[in-house]
C-alpha cells in the first residue's frame, strides 16, 4: 500500500513540471524547424542549379484543380503552399499573438513595452534603409521584405548557445518577433493585396463577427470555428485580400478560457485517481468497469482545463515546424544563380541584405535603449546591452516572412529571385554574426554567474 501512495503521490505532485513543460517543447520544436528549414533551403538551391532545376520550376508551376464546377478552385502548386498552406502557418501565428497578448510576455503594459519598442525599431529602420537605397526606382515595393524576423531561425541559432543564454534573453527575443509578426501581418493586409471586392468582404466580415460572437458566448467547438474559417479563407482568396489574413482573424476569435480553473482540475483529478485505486483489483488483468469510467472522466477533465487556443496551438505546432515551413522554403528558396535573372546582383540583393542586417541591429539596439532611458522599460533580468545588441543582430535573420512578402512585392522573375537572394545572404550573415557574438558576449558573464 505505501508504495501505492508513493506511485499515486508522484502522479498528482510537482505541477510546475506541467507548467514548464509547454515552452521546454516550444523552445525544442523552434530549434530543430530551423534545421529543417536550412535543409529544404540547401536542398532547393542544389538542385534549382543542376539539371534537375526546369523540372524543379516546372512543377511548382503545374495547376491542381480541387471542388465541383461551381466551387471549383484551380492554381499553381506553388499558389496552393503560398496562399494556402501558409494561411494554417498564420493562423498558428496568431494563435501566438493572442497568447501573449492575453497571457504572455506582451499582457501588460511594463511587460511588453521592452520587446513592442524594440519590434517597431526592428520594422521602421530597415524599411527605411532599404527605401534610401531604392528611392525612385521599380523594385522599391519591396520595402516590406527586410522588416521581417523568422522566429524558428532565430530561436534556433539561439538554442545553440545552450544554458549559457539567460531565459529572458529568449523571452525577449520569441516577444519582440511575435509582435515583428504582427507589424508583418498589417503591412501585408495594407499594402501587399489586391484590388479589393466589398460585396465579397462584407460577407466575410459578418462572418468573421459571427465568430467573435461565438468567442463571446464561450462557445467552445472548435470544429465550428474551423468549417466557417475555412468558408471566410475562400472568401478572402475572392475579395482581394490576402487569404492569409484569414487565418490570423480566425485565431484571434479561438477562445482562450478554460472551462474549469487549474485548482478544481488538481482536485477532480485526485478524486478520480482515489477512485481508480479503490475499484482495483489484485492480480487482474483488465481494468474494472469503475476503473474505465474514471479514465472516461479523467479524460474529460484534461478537456476541460486546456484552453482551446493553447491546445490547437500545440496541436499545429508539429505540422508547422516540421512540415509546412519546410516545404515553404524547398517551394520558395529555389534559386537560379545563373543568366539574367541576378545579373544586378549588386542592387536589390545588396539592399536588401544590407537592410535587414544592418536596420534590424541599429533598429532593435537604437529603439531598446531609447525605451529604457526614458523610463518606459527595463532591461530584463540578467540581460546586459550586449546581449539585447546580440538580438538585434539575430532579428535579421528574415528568412520565412520575408521571402513571402518577396513573392508578393515583385511579379517578374528577375527582381523575384534578386530579392529572395538577397534575404538568404542577409539572413545568413545575420544568423552567423549573431551567434559567434553571443557565443563571445554570453561566455565569460552569465555562464559564470549560472555555475556560482
Amino acid at each position: 500500500m505505501k508504495s501505492d501512495n508513493n506511485n499515486y503521490n508522484n502522479v498528482v505532485a510537482d505541477p510546475m513540471d506541467k507548467l514548464r513543460a509547454p515552452f521546454v517543447r516550444f523552445m525544442k520544436i523552434e530549434a530543430s524547424g530551423g534545421i529543417l528549414l536550412i535543409i529544404a533551403t540547401i536542398a532547393a538551391m542544389i538542385i534549382a542549379n543542376s539539371h534537375w532545376g526546369p523540372t524543379y520550376l516546372a512543377f511548382w508551376q503545374t495547376k491542381f484543380t480541387i471542388g465541383p464546377e461551381f466551387f471549383e478552385l484551380s492554381k499553381p502548386i506553388i499558389l496552393w503552399i503560398n496562399d494556402g498552406l501558409m494561411a494554417i502557418f498564420f493562423f498558428m501565428v496568431g494563435l501566438e499573438i493572442k497568447r501573449e497578448l492575453k497571457a504572455g510576455e506582451l499582457s501588460t503594459p511594463r511587460q511588453a513595452a521592452l520587446p513592442i519598442i524594440s519590434a517597431v525599431g526592428g520594422m521602421v529602420l530597415p524599411a527605411m534603409l532599404f527605401l534610401l537605397f531604392n528611392r525612385g526606382n521599380v523594385d522599391a515595393n519591396g520595402w516590406g521584405i527586410p522588416m521581417a524576423t523568422d522566429i524558428a531561425f532565430s530561436l534556433g541559432i539561439l538554442s545553440l548557445l545552450g544554458k549559457r543564454v539567460p531565459i529572458a534573453l529568449k523571452v525577449f527575443l520569441v516577444a519582440f518577433a511575435i509582435v515583428d509578426d504582427l507589424g508583418a501581418i498589417m503591412i501585408i493586409a495594407l499594402f501587399y493585396s489586391a484590388e479589393i471586392h466589398w460585396g465579397v468582404m462584407l460577407v466575410a466580415a459578418l462572418l468573421i463577427a459571427f465568430l467573435f460572437l461565438l468567442n463571446k458566448l464561450n462557445v467552445q467547438f472548435i470544429p465550428l470555428y474551423m468549417i466557417v474559417g475555412w468558408v471566410v479563407w475562400y472568401l478572402f482568396l475572392k475579395s482581394g485580400i490576402h487569404p492569409t489574413i484569414a487565418g490570423v482573424l480566425l485565431a484571434f476569435s479561438i477562445p482562450i478560457n478554460r472551462k474549469i480553473r487549474v485548482k478544481d482540475f488538481y482536485s477532480r483529478l485526485q478524486n478520480h485517481l482515489e477512485e481508480f485505486r479503490n475499484n482495483n483489483k489484485d492480480n487482474a488483468i483488465m481494468l474494472t468497469k469503475g476503473q474505465l469510467a474514471c479514465i472516461d472522466n479523467m479524460e474529460d477533465e484534461i478537456g476541460k482545463v486546456q484552453s482551446p487556443l493553447q491546445s490547437l496551438e500545440h496541436t499545429l505546432h508539429g505540422f508547422v515546424t516540421y512540415l509546412i515551413m519546410p516545404l515553404f522554403a524547398f517551394a520558395n528558396a529555389g534559386i537560379v544563380l545563373s543568366g539574367q535573372d541576378i545579373s544586378s546582383l549588386n542592387s536589390l540583393t545588396i539592399s536588401i541584405g544590407t537592410s535587414l542586417v544592418f536596420g534590424k541591429i541599429v533598429g532593435i539596439t537604437l529603439f531598446a535603449l531609447l525605451a529604457v532611458k526614458l523610463r518606459v522599460a527595463e532591461l530584463p533580468l540578467n540581460v546586459r546591452w550586449a546581449h539585447i545588441l546580440g538580438a538585434g543582430i539575430l532579428g535579421g535573420v528574415g528568412f520565412t516572412m520575408s521571402l513571402f512578402i518577396s513573392s508578393l512585392a515583385y511579379n517578374s522573375s528577375m527582381q523575384l529571385n534578386q530579392a529572395k537572394l538577397g534575404v538568404l545572404i542577409g539572413s545568413a550573415v545575420a544568423a552567423f554574426l549573431g551567434y559567434f557574438f553571443l557565443r563571445r558576449t554570453l561566455k565569460p558573464k552569465y555562464a559564470k554567474k549560472t555555475k556560482d
